[in-house]
């Protein structure tokens, strides 16, 4: 059964800093991308970065770019984001999500295991 588990969210000020995790298991890992994505309130789920487990590639929204940084302990099978100087755009719900392809990214539709979610509340 493939589970994927975020921790790392909370409350933070505006220029702050917060590391999400997300463990996974029940599938290769190596073979996965994973990918964050986040659905502030009334908004639509969006992409925010994927990395590819098998060769290292990363990809991110326009919107974090320079900001939030993704990586991956394979030994571990856990992959976080370094998220820096936040924002109140930020807040939102937090999930990670696997496929075995990540040209799938950043479409949500396309990504067929999520992780529960976890809150991320920038204050401003």
């Amino acid at each position: 059964e493939v589970q994927l588990v975020e921790s790392g969210g909370g409350l933070v000020q505006a220029g702050g800093s917060l590391r999400l995790s997300c463990a996974a298991s029940g599938f290769t890992f190596d073979d996965y991308a994973i990918g964050w994505f986040r659905q502030g309130l009334g908004k639509e789920r969006e992409g925010v970065s994927c990395i590819s487990s098998s060769d290292g590639r990363t990809y991110y929204a326009d919107s974090v770019k320079g900001r939030f940084t993704i990586s991956s302990d394979n030994a571990k099978n856990t992959v976080y984001l370094q998220m820096n100087s936040l924002k109140p755009e930020d807040t939102a719900v937090y999930y990670c999500a696997a496929d075995s392809n990540s040209d799938s990214w950043p479409n949500p539709l396309f990504f067929g295991s999520w992780g529960q979610g976890i809150q991320v509340t920038v204050s401003s």
